[in-house]
């Protein structure tokens, strides 16, 4: 077993495995059910995010509080046109990253990676890619078991959950996932998974949970938008022979001392950030009549 991203490295480079083959025989290891069945429970997985996004890109989905809706639809609009300023694959991959959380917000089903409130970034990459890279299911099931393997380094050193660590530790722990994923999905090796989700998660690093009106919408549908772009940006730093400096671990274990000195105020508490400005009460007031700072 693992316990760290360099573990996982060596484990998979000193056997000449894949990071998905390693994760996937951990799984067997600690749940002792067989490949087949722990293979076919993240087609599964794989199936739910496929309709969440083909739902979100497809239909003005709309969340009770208003607040969210129709953007992926308007961002699909605007590649159809032709006139992007960056690139069809990434503007592809923010807007189905964008209709996860839309759906997820109108209280549709979706998969937590590793969160509700982050999970449009992993999703939004792979199926982003797919025109480009033209996967197969198993090799869109295996991006997952990558994703999986670094998510569940960050869970056991440091965090997932805004509440202890801020957003950092939410959608910037799956856009440092979905960029180890995408490297070995594009055919890259295990040490630059690794360089992808140190490089993607440096550049979340601080970044607060400020949840306007206390709800997993405003800024958080946006920020899995730009995760999934900075997460294609990092995977092709990555595979392009560019290394983090600061080791992947190194990385991951500011993340988690960085969330500890974080103010209350900006852990998920809607005190603070965004939350607390002018605009911010003002949609928080209207949604429940009044601002939860007066409560």
């Amino acid at each position: 077993m693992f316990k760290n991203v360099a573990e996982l490295v060596e484990i998979a480079e000193s056997t000449s495995k894949s990071i998905s083959e390693v994760m996937i025989e951990q799984e067997m290891e600690v749940t002792g059910r067989t490949r087949k069945e722990i293979r076919d429970q993240m087609l599964k997985n794989l199936n739910v995010m496929k309709a969440a996004v083909e739902r979100g890109i497809t239909e003005k989905v709309r969340s009770v509080s208003g607040l969210t809706g129709g953007d992926a639809v308007l961002l699909q609009e605007y590649i159809k046109k032709g006139q992007y300023l960056s690139s069809e694959t990434v503007l592809d991959a923010v807007s189905k990253a964008v209709a996860t959380n839309e759906v997820n917000a109108a209280m549709g089903t979706i998969c937590a990676t590793p969160t509700a409130g982050s999970a449009g970034v992993v999703p939004g990459v792979l199926f982003g890619v797919t025109k480009k890279l033209k996967p197969t299911d198993e090799q869109m099931v295996n991006y997952l078991f990558v994703a999986g393997a670094f998510g569940f380094v960050v869970a056991n050193n440091a965090s997932i959950s805004g509440a202890a660590g801020g957003c950092q530790a939410e959608v910037g722990s799956a856009t440092g996932m979905a960029a180890a994923a995408l490297v070995e999905l594009a055919g890259g090796t295990p040490s630059q998974s690794a360089e992808a989700m140190a490089i993607a998660l440096k550049n979340m690093l601080g970044l607060v949970c400020d949840p306007v009106a206390g709800l997993v919408e405003v800024p958080c549908v946006k920020r899995n938008a730009i995760g999934a772009s900075i997460a294609i940006v990092a995977a092709d730093m990555a595979l392009a022979g560019i290394t983090s400096r600061i080791p992947c671990d190194e990385v991951i274990d500011a993340m988690y001392k960085i969330g500890q000195t974080m103010p209350e105020a900006l852990r998920e508490t809607a005190q603070g950030g965004l939350a607390a400005t002018p605009t911010g009460r003002e949609l928080e007031a209207k949604i429940y009549g009044v601002s939860l700072d007066k409560k």
